[in-house]
């Protein structure tokens, strides 16, 4: 076969598979490593104040024990898709479960706060590889004519994992009568609460044992029949396997492997097109989403709302976090990225101005007055809520089509790079921020919300209902 060969149609375009239900739970089962993901990312919140207290630390090197995950991070995005091209996707999966597991039980553990650091940045690995082969195990298992909607599952896990590590932190913290270095069975809350990721990890690992591999790369690697069963397996029994393993085979041989010297332009470094891309990651953490996963309990706790309703609110943001990325999934493909991206940055602006007021108030008795209080959690509820309709959702979309064919791969890797490092900077920064001017915090954050509406007028196009190959 020459790489110009056109094989015989497949039929797999409009094919439907016989088990739906069993599609869906391989979907779900992979999609069991955002789940992770967002529950690691967002675990910490519950302890940041116990392992000040513990450790006697100031805010800048408390910073760093929270943001170190991401370097993790950073170095397992980086690797994944090479280890996943080498070992296989299901492999890989089992690796990151080990490495969850490993994190959780040495952060829940730890001898002193150099350890503690290690097994984060060993849990923040596993995120990042998570975050990698996640989504691509799943778009290359799914039937196309249920892709987009089975490919949302990686998001909805993400943010239900941000969701229910803060119930479990609250849960925790009631057993503890509020006290977040209160003993349990041994331990104090704060090590539970990490600790309990034990138990996703290993069912993470254990549904690893229960899916296929990826046809894709069973086919890269020789093993046909293997792959003919599993695409009749998810993607119906009565399309042409052989056509069907030609079709992919034709694609990976045609796809052109690109490097970075490939995103490079004669002006500026980069192309145009990948310093928009790195703009849009950027502006997506330089709003301070994470200040909100990362340290919204610390955050109530310092203007004088009691621990034990501190981290009910925690759990109140992730709900609406939720909330807003179903939104977004479903007016994506209807109004737009671009509307939905600036309609993000208008609310989001609103709502960390109302913030920033809010939390100039002087403090009576330890505590935000009343009016502003309220306006303070009503603005943080309504933060998340234009973020997750926008931007938390349209930049992965947007960064998934923008850039042309020959370059989408290196190009969304520098782009998932400068966003982790925009998101390190973000969450070390923040203690100290906060502890110069919370207020004045607020404004910086209220200005680059601001700054991304010009932006997306002036160098962002709509990505709709055009076709990858349009994209340049």
């Amino acid at each position: 076969m020459t790489s110009t060969a056109q094989p015989p149609p497949s039929g797999a375009r409009d094919a439907h598979p016989e088990h739906l239900g069993h599609v869906i739970f391989i979907t779900a089962s992979a999609a069991m490593g955002g789940f992770l993901f967002g529950y690691d990312s967002s675990v910490i919140n519950g302890a940041v104040e116990a392992i000040r207290d513990r450790y006697e630390i100031g805010s800048a090197a408390l910073a760093q024990v929270i943001a170190i995950a991401l370097i993790g991070c950073a170095i397992g995005a980086a690797t994944a898709g090479r280890i996943a091209d080498r070992i296989g996707r299901i492999l890989c999966m089992r690796i990151a479960a080990v490495l969850f597991t490993i994190s959780a039980i040495g952060s829940a553990l730890p001898f002193a706060l150099w350890d503690l650091a290690m097994w984060r940045i060993i849990g923040g690995f596993a995120i990042g590889m998570a975050s990698v082969i996640g989504p691509a195990y799943i778009a290359e298992v799914s039937p196309p004519a249920y892709r987009g909607r089975l490919a949302s599952f990686q998001q909805a896990a993400i943010v239900i994992g941000i969701a229910v590590s803060q119930l479990v932190n609250f849960g925790i913290l009631q057993i503890a009568d509020g006290d977040q270095r209160g003993e349990i069975g041994g331990l104090e809350a704060w090590q539970w609460m990490l600790g309990v990721m034990v138990v996703p990890a290993i069912l993470y690992g254990l549904l690893s044992f229960a899916i296929p591999e990826s046809p894709r790369y069973l086919i890269s690697v020789g093993k046909v029949n293997r792959a003919k069963k599993v695409l009749a397996e998810v993607e119906g029994e009565h399309i042409d396997l052989d056509a069907r393993v030609t079709e992919i085979d034709l694609a990976m041989r045609r796809e052109h492997k690109s490097t970075f010297k490939d995103l490079l332009g004669s002006r500026f470094g980069f192309l145009p097109i990948v310093w928009v891309g790195i703009g849009l990651s950027v502006f997506q953490q330089l709003v301070g989403i994470n200040v909100a996963f990362y340290y919204s309990s610390t955050l109530w706790q310092s203007v004088g709302i009691d621990p034990t309703s501190s981290f009910f609110y925690s759990f109140t943001t992730s709900i609406v976090n939720i909330i807003g990325t179903v939104i977004a999934m479903l007016f994506v493909d209807r109004i737009g990225r671009r509307p939905l991206a600036l309609i993000g940055s208008a609310g989001m602006a609103v709502a960390l101005a109302f913030e920033a007021w809010a939390f100039s108030a002087d403090l009576v008795d330890g505590k935000l007055p009343s009016t502003e209080g309220t306006v303070a959690l009503v603005a943080a509820h309504v933060f998340v809520l234009f973020f997750a309709l926008s931007w938390g959702v349209v930049v992965w979309v947007f960064l998934g089509e923008m850039f042309p064919n020959r370059i989408r791969a290196a190009a969304l890797g520098v782009a998932a790079s400068a966003q982790w490092i925009a998101n390190w900077a973000i969450t070390a920064s923040f203690p100290s921020l906060s502890d110069w001017n919370l207020s004045g915090t607020y404004v910086i954050y209220a200005s680059f919300a601001v700054l991304s509406i010009p932006f997306v007028l002036l160098f962002v196009k709509e990505t709709k209902g055009k076709a990858l190959e349009e994209m340049g």
